[in-house]
Parts: structure tokens; C-alpha cells; sequence
């Protein structure tokens, strides 16, 4: 959709506000859900103190020129989780390696952006032309479509699936309705509606459940959640500094090992998202600011986050998917959600509300922002003639290895379908392109 709000435009401060809440809840279950699974007592509030201050670094490296938010980072799941089974003296050298971890790979982004502050970006523009990278951040959207679904009819804690797609189908249809009919401020905080209504919806069947004497099958919203509201960020870098009792040097190459070859991975992803986000605001983020600008924001932000809250930060393509849809691409509204999840952390009551938030209603409204996450990816391609086999052979390769979830593993290490397809498609372009550049000659 045409921008409301370009990079620089800076909305009233009320309108502001309510577009960072948009902005949190877009980027909240994703956030919140790496420490929650990586366990060992990693703090979920810490973690969105970390988005916040990543978000931050970020900002300033780019200059405030690149509308993008950094949240915790799905990809070094197994990497946090090597850093914690191979701390068998103590817990604490765990949270020791989560913060070195995320040094190696905050360097990696070092090392990356001084390549291409010297060697410019000529390089990356060959290896991926739009013929490479639309399919790829249509992928990226794809591959996020089994989690959005799942969570649509998640049937845990005994809720029924059919209550679940309710609440989720409700989040849907006003997400889409708000967006498409409505006027002035309602279509650009149609997530906030959407999920407002899905959450009154999952509220109704809960009291229901309770009312016919504590039926599980209807108790959508964890209420119990309040009972054990955390007041204080439990911050990484406490129990870090704890960990170097019993550090040895034979954890930091298994650190190592674990963390370098996933940011290389995450480089690639990283290229992908802000291509996305400039074909969006029409602008080239990969020339202003620079790649070299948004990879130090990107890997100084990681480090800085992970200090934090115990997670490499990456960009985030839900908060990507949330632009493009409201119109708003807006700095300062990034800007005031960065601060807005820093305030957040310590408000344990607003923390714990927005913990409570179904996941059904989440997968609501991810069905559109993974979806329009996989169409901004296809619009790349759109002005790529598809009739020659070579860019033909090109597109089909990565959408069939992203969406059939190729994935490499090496040891500890586990390369993603989106960076499979990405290799996968960069290698078939290039050979197919060979021969057209005999011809040319």
C-alpha cells in the first residue's frame, strides 16, 4: 500500500504512541518466545529490555534512516542451547557463553561490514539480483506459514482447537477489515484491532469455561499468569559474571563453533530483509545508509541486546510485514517502540497482559503478516521475465527448497531453508548466467 508516513515524517505523539504499541504486539510473541524456549530461567522481560536497546544501537548506526526493529533471534536457538549443555560445571557459565556467543557473532557483522566499506556492495548486487532475493523473502514469509497456523488452532493446556480457530479467524477477519475499510487512524492500527477483538473473544470463551465448572476446552487466556508477574528484568550479564568461576578455554572454541557459522546465515537473511523494507519505502537502505551502516547497527545491537537479554538480536520481518501494511514506515515510530519495550520490561502488570495474549490470536494476525511478508517478496520478481529458463529455473529452485524445508546440518549447526534456498539459488543463477555471458563475449 502507498506510505502514510515516509522514513522521516514524524505522526502527532499521540498517534505515535499508539503506532509503537502496534509495533510491540507485531513483534512481541516472536520476542518473547526464545527465552521461553531455550529455558534455564532466561528472563522473558529481559529479552524485550534487549530488543529495546538493539533497536537503539541500530538506530543510531543507520542514522535513523532504516525503518527496522531488532528482536530476539529464532536461528541461534541451537547455538544458546549448546552454550548452556556444554556448561556442565554450572548454570551460570551458560549465561556466560550466551554473551560471548553473542560477541563472535556481533564480530562476524564487524568483519562483514568493513568488506563491504571497502569492497562496496557491486559483489552482493551480482550474487543477488531481484531474480535471487524476491524469492527468498517470499520464503522467508513462507516458512513462517506453519508457525502461523499452528498457533491458529494451538489446542494446548486442553483447549479445544475449534475455540482456538475462532479466536484467531475473529483476529483475522477485523485485522482485514479494519485495514481495508477503515478510515483515517482505524487503517493504520488494524493489528491493534484486530487482536483487541480476538482477545475479548478468547476473554468471553475463558469466563465461559469457568462458569461450567472450570471446563478446560474453553480457557483460551492464561490468567494464572498474573500470579507470577516478574517485577525486575532478570538481565543476562547478573548471572553472566558469575559464570567466570568456572570458565575454561575449551568452552570458548565450543562457543565458537556453535555461533560464527550461524551469523553467517543470518547475513544472508539480513540482506534479504532490507531488501524487502526498501522495495517498500522505495528507497535503498543497502546504499543509504549503507550495508556497511545496517550490518554494524545490526551486529553492535546483537551484542548489545544479548548483555541484556541473553538473545542475538535480528531484524524483524513481522515488524517489516507491520509497516507494509499500516502505511507507517516511520523512524521515530520504531524509535518510540524500541523505548516503549524498554519501559514495558519493567511494568510487570502490561508485561504479563501482553504474555496472556493468546497464541490463536497471534496466529491470526501473523497469517497476514507473514502472508504480505511472501507477496512483498513476489512483487520483486514481478518486472523479471519469467519466460527465460534461466531466470525461470532460478525462482522455481529456491521456492521449492524454501517451502520444502531444505535444511544442512554440521554437527551443532544447522543452516536454515531460507539460507539453504538463498545458497541454493545464488549457485543456479550463476551457472545459468555463465553461458550468457560466452554469448555477450
Amino acid at each position: 500500500m502507498k506510505l502514510v508516513y515516509n522514513v522521516n515524517d514524524r505522526p502527532p505523539i499521540g498517534k505515535t504512541l499508539v503506532y509503537a504499541l502496534q509495533q510491540v504486539l507485531a513483534i512481541l510473541a516472536a520476542t518473547i518466545a526464545v527465552p521461553a524456549i531455550t529455558g534455564h530461567g532466561m528472563s522473558q522481560a529481559a529479552a524485550l529490555f534487549g530488543a529495546g536497546v538493539g533497536t537503539l544501537v541500530y538506530q543510531l548506526f543507520t542514522r535513523f534512516k532504516s525503518p527496522v526493529f531488532l528482536g530476539s533471534s529464532f536461528a541461534f536457538l541451537g547455538s544458546m542451547a549448546t552454550a548452556f549443555a556444554s556448561a556442565t560445571a554450572s548454570v551460570y557459565l551458560g549465561f556466560l557463553g550466551l554473551l560471548i556467543g553473542a560477541i563472535f557473532a556481533g564480530l562476524v557483522y564487524v568483519i562483514l561490514a568493513l568488506i563491504v566499506k571497502f569492497c562496496g556492495t557491486g559483489w552482493i548486487n551480482k550474487l543477488m539480483p531481484a531474480v535471487v532475493i524476491g524469492p527468498t523473502v517470499a520464503i522467508i514469509g513462507l516458512s513462517l506459514a506453519r508457525n502461523a497456523i499452528g498457533d491458529l488452532t494451538n489446542a494446548n493446556n486442553g483447549v479445544s482447537s475449534y475455540v482456538s480457530l475462532v479466536c484467531g479467524l475473529v483476529t483475522l477477519f477485523t485485522t482485514v477489515i479494519a485495514s481495508v475499510y477503515g478510515k483515517k487512524m482505524m487503517k493504520m492500527i488494524p493489528f491493534i484491532i484486530g487482536i483487541c477483538a480476538g482477545y475479548i473473544v478468547a476473554t468471553l470463551f475463558t469466563v465461559f469455561g469457568y462458569h461450567i465448572g472450570g471446563n478446560a476446552a474453553f480457557k483460551v487466556v492464561n490468567f494464572a499468569l498474573f500470579e507470577k508477574m516478574q517485577w525486575i528484568p532478570d538481565f543476562t550479564f547478573i548471572k553472566a559474571f558469575e559464570g567466570f568461576k568456572y570458565f575454561e578455554a575449551s568452552y570458548l572454541g565450543t562457543i565458537a563453533v556453535a555461533y560464527v557459522p550461524v551469523a553467517f546465515v543470518v547475513f544472508a537473511e539480513h540482506i534479504a530483509d532490507h531488501k524487502n523494507i526498501s522495495s517498500i519505502i522505495e528507497q535503498d537502505l543497502l546504499a543509504d545508509p549503507g550495508l556497511d551502516r545496517t550490518l554494524l547497527g545490526d551486529g553492535i545491537g546483537s551484542m548489545a541486546g544479548a548483555f541484556f537479554g541473553g538473545c542475538p538480536n535480528t531484524t524483524y520481518g513481522e515488524s517489516i510485514g507491520c509497516v507494509a501494511i499500516s502505511g507507517n514506515a516511520s523512524v521515530s515510530t520504531i524509535f518510540t517502540t524500541a523505548i516503549m519495550c524498554i519501559i514495558a520490561s519493567f511494568v510487570a502488570p502490561f508485561v504479563t497482559l501482553l504474555a496472556t495474549i493468546p497464541s490463536s490470536v497471534m496466529g491470526g494476525v501473523c497469517i497476514a503478516l507473514y502472508g504480505f511478508i511472501a507477496v512483498s517478496g513476489l512483487k520483486m520478481i514481478q518486472k523479471v521475465d519469467l519466460e527465460d529458463n534461466r531466470n525461470l529455473f532460478t525462482v522455481s529452485t529456491i521456492l521449492i527448497a524454501g517451502v520444502g524445508g531444505m535444511t544442512l546440518s554440521f554437527g551443532k549447526v544447522t543452516i536454515t531453508s531460507v539460507a539453504c534456498a538463498l545458497i541454493l539459488g545464488i549457485l543456479v543463477n550463476v551457472i545459468v548466467n555463465l553461458g550468457a555471458k560466452k554469448e555477450n563475449k
